[in-house]
C-alpha cells in the first residue's frame, strides 16, 4: 500500500506540472521554480509534512520535495545556530542530492555528446 500512496501521490503532482505545461504559457523552467517555491512555502505553513507521512517518496522526490528538503534544513538549522542556520540550512541538507544531480549530470553530458540542435 506504501508503495501505491507513493505513486498515486507522485503521479499527481508530475500531472498538475504536466497540466501547466501544457494548458498555460509558463515555460517548464518557470513551472519548477515554481513547485520548489511552492515546497518551501507548504512546508513553512506546516501543510507539506503531513503529505510526506502518508505518502513517502511520492512527495519527497518530485521537486516540491526538493523545496520541503530546504525548508526542513533551515528550520533545524536555525534552530541549532540561530540567525546563521537561515544562511546554511538549506544547503547543507540539501547538499547529497545536489551534487548527485550535478554528478549524474556530468555523467550523461558525457555519454550523451550534447551539442547545438542545428
Amino acid at each position: 500500500m506504501e508503495y501505491i500512496k507513493a505513486f498515486v501521490v507522485g503521479g499527481l503532482i508530475c500531472v498538475v506540472g504536466q497540466i501547466l505545461i501544457d494548458r498555460t504559457k509558463l515555460t517548464p523552467a518557470r513551472i519548477l521554480v515554481m513547485f520548489v517555491t511552492l515546497g518551501v512555502v507548504l512546508t513553512a505553513v506546516g501543510l507539506y509534512e503531513p503529505l510526506v507521512q502518508f505518502a513517502g517518496a511520492g512527495a519527497t522526490v518530485p521537486l516540491s520535495g526538493f523545496g520541503y528538503t530546504m525548508a526542513k534544513g533551515t528550520q533545524e538549522a536555525v534552530r541549532e545556530h540561530g540567525l546563521l542556520g537561515a544562511l546554511m540550512g538549506g544547503v547543507t541538507s540539501s547538499a547529497a542530492g545536489i551534487a548527485a544531480a550535478v554528478f549524474f549530470g556530468y555523467l550523461a553530458a558525457l555519454i550523451a555528446k550534447p551539442g547545438d540542435k542545428s
